[in-house]
């Protein structure tokens, strides 16, 4: 059974590679919107890789969440192999039926739904005969923030993708799944930088995660990713000081695309979306240093980049976009 091509995200170092050399370490990925300055994850013990995972960690995990997102009284909290298992997962949670997915958006989203046969359909959230709808808060990859008061209270499921939201603790819509319907998703690989742990979590009404809690079963989440997401996520101080540095790096960044003749259209802390005369000439330029960036399908102009961390990145973004 042949398998379809990936879809379009970033990272691709090694197609990178093929097309423009260059040693693996020499590349500097800015494709994606993962924190350059990860969380030190620590040492483990033996039984972290070796026992299942036991209740006691996994609630633990789920009390240190529950406790940095400020959930609400009766809402639950369900930890997943990653947000992306989650979201291939979703569309069976209600009959098929229509979905409005804004666009453009982050693509699995839609790619989910249809392949679990919905419609996909274009327009507004609170369109009539909707079955689920889906928005991206801050929006990947423009960074647009939904207000709460834009989103319909009625019984369709709605996801609320907030991978990108713990730059802005503020603007969180979890408030919203006090009552069933509303769904909102958390990644832990984009914020702590820790995108290999695969690690994500689903909040919601305990009578809209059920079935979802079912679907993944048990001991979905390995002992290291436990063991490393609870610690991180009781770590305030840390949260507060790279919000602080994220901004910082995002202007700096800003100031070095717009000196290069570039527009920027929006983004978060951890990524920017620049408007370029083309977006096929600047991704091809800054390859030629060994720089990956994200170029989208559906525009010609529109590149997005992600933040160096290393003192020796930003000099060599700085000297290409120069």
């Amino acid at each position: 059974m042949s398998q379809s091509p990936p879809r379009d995200h970033g990272g691709g170092i090694e197609a990178a590679r093929t097309l423009w050399g260059g040693a693996r370490e020499a590349w500097i990925d800015l494709s994606t919107g993962i924190n350059p300055v990860p969380y030190p994850v620590g040492t483990f013990t033996a039984s972290d890789w070796t026992a299942l995972p036991d209740q006691p960690a996994f609630d633990a995990l789920c009390a240190a969440a529950r406790a940095f997102w400020q959930v609400p009284e009766g809402v639950d909290i369900l930890p997943a192999p990653g947000a992306s298992a989650l979201i291939a997962s979703l569309p069976g949670l209600r009959p098929r039926g229509r979905v409005a997915i804004p666009a453009p958006t982050y693509n699995e989203h839609g790619a989910a739904f249809a392949a679990h046969g919905w419609d996909l359909v274009a327009g507004s959230l609170d369109q009539p005969g909707l079955g689920a709808r889906v928005l991206v808060h801050p929006n990947n990859p423009d960074g647009r923030q939904w207000r709460g008061d834009e989103i319909p209270a009625d019984d369709a499921l709605t996801v609320i993708d907030e991978s990108f939201c713990d730059v802005a603790p503020e603007a969180s819509l979890i408030a919203r799944a006090v009552r069933p319907g509303p769904l909102v998703l958390k990644s832990f690989g984009k914020f702590w930088g820790l995108a290999g742990l695969r690690l994500g979590f689903a909040i919601g009404h305990p009578e809209t995660l059920a079935p979802l809690r079912e679907r993944i079963g048990p001991w979905a989440v390995s002992g290291p990713a436990l063991r490393i997401g609870t610690t991180a996520l009781r770590d305030l101080d840390w949260a507060e000081e790279t919000r602080a540095r994220l901004a910082r790096d995002a202007t700096r960044l800003d100031a070095m695309a717009t000196g290069a003749g570039w527009r920027c259209l929006g983004g978060t802390p951890l990524f920017r979306l620049y408007d370029t005369r083309s977006a096929e000439d600047a991704q091809g330029h800054l390859a030629s240093h060994h720089i990956l960036t994200r170029r989208f399908p559906y525009s010609t102009t529109w590149l997005r980049l992600g933040l160096p961390g290393r003192a020796e990145d930003w000099a060599r973004l700085e000297r290409a976009l120069s």
